[in-house]
């Protein structure tokens, strides 16, 4: 009878200790509070399949971006057309060059020496003892207009000429030609190696216009944003990158 009671005693005590040992190794907060009883909510959860989402890494999933910029033809990177409005800005600039010469010639041909007579006893306002026939004033305002009207027909046309109207890279991705407008619709081509470029600003970054600095060339070519970048991912890693040349 004593064994009996002993085997009976042994296997419970098994059994509670095998029921221990699988709570808390399923519910992990259930070792935290032992001292708490056990309820049925909590024995519902046991039962609860737990279902594992896998997050996906956000860096991991995506390949590394690359472009090919060895192209088998020629690309258009960039276009701009408005020839419309660098005619107006031309035909502005000739008839300033053609109103500033004429008031140039007209002041060398027309001024005449005229000696300011002084009155005893009268103050003369400091204008009114300007000569303006004289040699000194005649020849500067000549000088000045002309300048004045050359200058602006200049500014106009080198403004004109470093407006880019296509960017074009070249077959083989190590060219890029420049296609900028001229004077009077007359485009002008350009085409430089790519290491002999570099891009001033972003394209995402520039506002209004974005310059591009060459080699040996006076001045930036000039790509205004409101024009249509054809392919802006090739731009930006061919003519759109900043490189140092000197």
């Amino acid at each position: 009878m004593s064994i009996l009671l002993h085997i009976t005693v042994n296997s419970t005590a098994n059994i509670f200790r095998t029921s221990t040992c699988r709570l808390l190794h399923r519910t992990p907060f259930l070792a935290q509070n032992l001292n708490q009883p056990v309820t049925h909510k909590a024995l519902s959860l046991l039962n609860k399949p737990t279902i594992l989402v896998r997050t996906p890494a956000r860096n991991q999933s995506s390949p590394a971006f690359n472009v090919n910029t060895n192209v088998s033809k020629d690309v258009v990177l960039f276009k701009y057309e408005n020839p419309k409005y660098y005619n107006v800005l031309n035909i502005f600039g000739l008839c300033q060059f053609v109103f500033w010469t004429y008031l140039s010639h007209f002041a060398f041909t027309t001024l005449k020496d005229a000696p300011v007579q002084e009155i005893p006893g009268e103050e003369l306002a400091w204008y009114q003892k300007i000569n303006l026939g004289e040699n000194k004033y005649r020849n500067g305002i000549t000088t000045i207009s002309f300048l004045i009207g050359y200058g602006i027909l200049c500014a106009t046309w080198l403004f004109t000429l470093r407006s880019v109207r296509y960017l074009i890279l070249r077959k083989g991705g190590k060219d890029v030609a420049f296609v900028t407008y001229g004077p009077f619709n007359r485009n002008r081509i350009m085409t430089v190696p790519l290491k002999c470029i570099s891009a001033q600003e972003s394209r995402e970054t520039a506002r209004n216009q974005l310059p591009i600095k060459v080699k040996n060339r006076a001045l930036y070519y000039v790509l205004d944003m409101r024009g249509e970048f054809r392919n802006p991912q090739l731009f930006d890693f061919t003519a759109g990158l900043k490189r140092k040349v000197d």
